[in-house]
Formats: C-alpha cells, sequence, structure tokens
C-alpha cells in the first residue's frame, strides 16, 4: 500500500489530462507532458528544468525564443508537473533516458541543450552518452560542480520510513520555502508558489521528490562535467550572484572542469536568472545561439 502524503487526493489520468489540454507522450517510463512550438524548420531548442519546479519557469524563455523564429521544446521531467509519478528509482539514467526516450519520438536528433539547475546534471549526462545530438550546450545556475547542501529536513528525509514520515507531514511547507529562496525580488514569490501547488495534489509528486533525494540527483557530478569539458561544445553559463541554492562560488570549479565556457554572473538575482532578468539573459542567449 502506498504511504498516504498529505494533500496529494488527485489521480493524474487521461481525464484529467483531456480537462488540461497540452499534449502528452507515452514513454518507456510513463507519460511525459511537453510543449513543442516554433517552425519545423527551425533550430531545436530544449529546456530542461531542475528538482522540482516543473516546465513552467521556463515561460519566460519559451516566449522569447518561439517568437525569435526557433523550435523550442520544454517538458516536465518524470515526477514534476503534468508527466506520470510512477514507483520508479528517480536517478541520473530515469531523466536521461526519458529526454532520450523523447527526442526521438519527436523525430529531434540535433538540438541546443539548456538545462537548469538540476537539469544541467540531467544534460551533461545526456551529452556524455548521446553527444551527437548535441551542438550547443546552455547552463543555469548549474548544480552539480559540488554537493547541494540541503535542509536539516531533507537530510533527515533520506533515511527510510523517516523520510515519508517527514516529506509527507512536512514537505509541502518545505518545498514551498525552497521556491521563495530561489527569488531575489520577493514580489514574484507568492505568484510563482500558486502555479507550483498545482502539482502537488497529484499522487505520487512527494514519492517522486523523496526517491530524487536518495539517489543522488543533487549530489557532485563535477567527473561528468570533466569529461563533456573534453568535447569543447560550445557552452553558454549564466548564474545569479545572490544564488542561495547553487552558491555563486561554486562556478569556479565548473569553470575549471568548462574552461572554454562563456561565463555571465547576473547581479541582484538568485536561482533563476532567466525568469527574473529576462532583459539581460534573452538577448545573450539569443546571440549565442546566433553566433
Amino acid at each position: 500500500m502506498p504511504f498516504p502524503y498529505l494533500n496529494e487526493t488527485k489521480e493524474l489520468n487521461e481525464t484529467v489530462r483531456r480537462e488540461i489540454g497540452g499534449s502528452f507522450i507515452a514513454l518507456k517510463d510513463g507519460v511525459t507532458h511537453y510543449e513543442l512550438s516554433g517552425p519545423k524548420e527551425g533550430r531545436a531548442i530544449v529546456l530542461v528544468h531542475g528538482f522540482s519546479v516543473p516546465s513552467f519557469i521556463y515561460d519566460p524563455t519559451f516566449e522569447f525564443l518561439v517568437n525569435s523564429g526557433l523550435r523550442v521544446l520544454r517538458y516536465d521531467l518524470i515526477g514534476r508537473g503534468y508527466s506520470d509519478k510512477p514507483p520508479a528509482r528517480y536517478d541520473i539514467h530515469l531523466f536521461v533516458n526519458q529526454l532520450k526516450d523523447l527526442l526521438d519520438a519527436l523525430k529531434i536528433s540535433e538540438v541546443d541543450l539548456v538545462g537548469l539547475s538540476m537539469g544541467a546534471p540531467v544534460t551533461v549526462a545526456f551529452i556524455e552518452s548521446y553527444p551527437r545530438y548535441v551542438r550547443k550546450h546552455m547552463l543555469i545556475d548549474p548544480c552539480g560542480a559540488k554537493r547541494i547542501e540541503l535542509s536539516r529536513l531533507l537530510e533527515i528525509a533520506k533515511l527510510p520510513i523517516v523520510g515519508e514520515l517527514l516529506i509527507g507531514l512536512f514537505g509541502s511547507d518545505s518545498l514551498l520555502k525552497g521556491i521563495a529562496d530561489d527569488f531575489f525580488d520577493p514580489k514574484l514569490v507568492e505568484i510563482f508558489q500558486t502555479k507550483y501547488k498545482i502539482q502537488m495534489q497529484y499522487k505520487g509528486f512527494k514519492r517522486a521528490i523523496l526517491s530524487t533525494l536518495r539517489n543522488g540527483m543533487l549530489e557532485s557530478f563535477l567527473d561528468t562535467y570533466l569529461k563533456i569539458g573534453l568535447l569543447k561544445k560550445p557552452t553558454l553559463i549564466f548564474w545569479g550572484e545572490n544564488d542561495k541554492t547553487t552558491p555563486f562560488e561554486d562556478h569556479k570549479l565548473l569553470l575549471q572542469a568548462l574552461p572554454h565556457a562563456e561565463f555571465h554572473p547576473i547581479k541582484n538575482c538568485s536561482h533563476i536568472p532567466h525568469y527574473e532578468k529576462t532583459e539581460i539573459v534573452n538577448p545573450i542567449l539569443l546571440e549565442f545561439l546566433s553566433k
């Protein structure tokens, strides 16, 4: 019998998905929610989100790139948003396989790849396994240069049984506080949290978050960064100077692994500069893609 997580009251099924609308595709590890827009002949860009906030975190980036004439794909990682939340092992292999299966199902064989936060380890591991798929690589406040320092609650949550109880009872508040920490401008927090709460009502969400914690997704991926650094694919990195999640100081370690990368620190910004500082990030992003 699955653990009865509080607030998870709804099944994410075909009836619900018809009401939600959007695009869904059945892949090997579950149904994936995605959005693909822009001219079919346009250059393909794939946006991979982070630990728990689903693909709406790319709203301003997605709209800007589509309006710039590019073909843009964003999707919800397994366990997040409107994608399936199966009782799986939520590790790097699950997320890399999901991306590979999605690209193959959509018949996309060459992309520019963007990874935000935990999405960065997903993208670097994907490049390591499938280098021919990727032309250019963009990272936004990436995880994986070092192990992420977790709150005491989340560290304890890694323990069997204890974790289920803690995440079940207090996980919602902890996750919402984490969202608040991602912003430099507090005025954006409430709007963002309202969108975030929608996914929290579907059964399997907290189980997926807990499994992700327990299966190394917030540990160091520096070895993988070093390996793809040898490929010298054109790489662009943005990093908010006030980031509390992936500390700005971590960029020094990452640039040692990716010395060829173009690096842009963003002032007065926390963990999601593409969302808070679109007027700075978007032009740089488009110029990099156009080179």
